[in-house]
């Protein structure tokens, strides 16, 4: 997913340790057996308070309804809401069956079947089918569905492009999702309209969820008081308070075990100093910590021993997250459609400084668009992500040699500046001075911004992409694909060699093989250089003195049903 306007929205996972390495799990056993549902780990009751209600800072979502959860804000609400087929659980390092039993995959990994838990409940009561999971998949493709006709639509369709039908349904030329059929009330079958190993892991996506025959019939109180099927439901008789609060409580049908604490308060800030003020006047349980404040911060409450579990005496979560913060350049301008030029930008970029200096170490210089916590991620993968004034020159040489100190270029580098991004956009400015090129910047703000690079009406500028889910296709198909120009690939890069590695690589069920194909597509992007990797995420939270016990998983997800407060 894009990442949004402000250091407030970073969901992340990343780096060396995506939690200890490896995250993929292997699509052959996917195809060569069913899996089955783990019970999700029971929090210790008996031993912390019940009868309370988590205070949890967070910045205005852009959505809460599952149609459209399109950042870390609003899904993180959502998630507690809504229950989707299939979860990465990065502890295990394995992908797992969620608001399901067990699933089946054809041979040639075309066809998916899905066994959905009995007794499954909505919050309102209804029975959780297989028509629930196909009404809610139809409702993020269909413009002709009743929360498309209201609210627009849906900005995260794509994720179901594989499936059979999914053209068709998204120009509106049918009614029905042709590639899902339900035999039965349990049963979910999915059909893709080519192989696609992977899309066990596209089913782990909390957009991906069932939604009740409630969200058609009013869909406009279903967006702001959505009906999940998850461990929380919306507290009886609120709705999302635009700018203000949406407030959870325990669902006691709930098909799992039962949220431990009673309720949940996601109280909306409007920044992350905000925030922070009134976590520290103990207003919240939980909140993101501005730059300037990590030292002070993990002094304080201490650093958790494995960056996602906040304890006593281990409070401040510093994992690393499937996250790249980088700059696109349009490659369809002059002089960034010249890929010795881009070489040149990227290599003259001292991202260690930034990392060190702005972000006091908490974050690790990119040497690639995939983090290293990816199963296919290898170390130093693009050549020219990597600090070399040397090198830099030799290449800028090539397109404008040097005269005096100049290289008589004057760049336009748009970026927004709320959420601390004017800061690293400055120092990347300072490195192309000594280099000889003329910087001016260029800063609306994040919607104009948005639209600027969905007209290439820019030259370069910053952006940054989270994992959906924990896959090399997550960033090389939407970031550089040529089906995604228009849509996230905003560099304009067409590459037909790159494309046809992609397509096949998503075919081939071998999980070693597979990631072998993307690794030869990451390999000629990384040498094309579309968009300069500056640097990896990760997380910057910090939990009260309340919190006894929660788990944050890499990509930002609060598994808040386990969480654990004292009194």
């Amino acid at each position: 997913m894009a990442e949004m306007k402000n250091e407030f929205h970073q969901p992340v996972v990343g780096r060396r340790a995506f939690v200890g390495g490896t995250l993929a799990a292997s699509s052959l056993a996917f195809l060569a057996a069913c899996g089955k549902k783990d019970a999700p780990a029971a929090g210790s009751a008996d031993a912390a308070a019940e009868g309370v209600t988590l205070n949890f800072s967070i910045n205005n979502p852009v959505c809460i309804d599952p149609y459209n959860v399109q950042e870390d804000q609003g899904t993180q609400v959502e998630f507690q809401l809504f229950d989707s087929l299939m979860k990465y659980d990065f502890k295990a390092e394995d992908l797992k069956p969620l608001a399901c039993e067990s699933f089946e995959a054809s041979e040639d990994a075309t066809k998916f079947t899905f066994h959905l838990i009995e007794g499954a409940k909505f919050h309102n009561g209804d029975p959780v089918t297989s028509a629930d999971f196909k009404r809610g998949w139809t409702r993020l493709v269909s413009p002709k569905s009743a929360i498309q006709v209201d609210r627009g639509p849906s900005q995260i369709a794509y994720h179901l492009s594989q499936v059979k039908g999914y053209d068709e349904l998204a120009a509106g030329d049918a009614d029905d999702f042709a590639g899902l059929s339900c035999p039965d009330d349990l049963t979910f079958v999915v059909e893709l309209s080519a192989a696609y190993a992977d899309f066990p892991y596209v089913c782990s996506h909390p957009a991906l969820a069932p939604v009740p025959a409630a969200a058609d019939e009013d869909a406009n109180a279903f967006y702001l008081a959505p009906i999940g099927n998850g461990a929380f439901m919306m507290k009886p008789g609120t709705k999302w308070e635009d700018g203000q609060y949406i407030d959870l409580v325990r669902f006691d049908d709930y098909y799992g075990d039962k949220a431990v604490v009673d309720g949940i308060h996601f109280g909306i800030q409007k920044d992350i100093e905000t925030s922070y003020k009134e976590f520290q006047a103990g207003n919240f349980d939980v909140a993101d910590v501005p730059t300037a404040q990590i030292d002070a911060c993990k002094a304080e409450a201490g650093e958790s021993k494995d960056g996602y579990t906040m304890s006593e005496g281990g409070r401040m979560l510093l994992g690393s997250e499937p996250s790249t913060y980088y700059l696109v350049c349009n490659t369809t301008v002059e002089p960034f459609n010249n890929a010795d030029f881009r070489k040149g930008v990227s290599m003259a970029i001292n991202r260690e400084a930034i990392c060190k200096s702005i972000f006091k170490g908490t974050r690790t210089p990119a040497d690639g668009i995939v983090p290293p916590g990816m199963d296919g991620y290898r170390e130093g993968a693009w050549e020219f992500a990597a600090y070399d004034v040397d090198k830099a020159n030799e290449f800028l040489d090539k397109v404008a040699p040097m005269n005096g100190d100049s290289r008589g270029i004057e760049m336009v580098l748009s970026y927004n500046q709320d959420g601390g991004h004017k800061e690293i956009m400055e120092s990347v400015i300072g490195d192309l001075a000594r280099v000889g090129i003329t910087v001016t910047s260029d800063t609306p703000e994040w919607s104009a911004l948005l639209s600027k690079y969905d007209n290439m009406d820019f030259q370069i500028g910053r952006l940054g992409w989270v994992a959906d889910y924990p896959i090399m296709d997550n960033f090389l198909y939407p970031l550089f694909h040529s089906d995604s120009l228009g849509g996230d690939n905003k560099s304009g890069y067409s590459n037909p060699e790159v494309d046809k590695l992609i397509e096949e690589a998503r075919t081939i069920v071998d999980d070693t093989q597979r990631v072998a194909k993307m690794q030869e597509a990451d390999a000629i992007i990384g040498a094309d250089l579309p968009v300069i990797p500056l640097m990896f995420y990760t997380h910057t939270l910090v939990g009260s003195s309340r919190v006894k016990n929660l788990y944050i998983d890499p990509q930002k997800k609060a598994y808040l049903a386990r969480a654990e407060l004292t009194a």
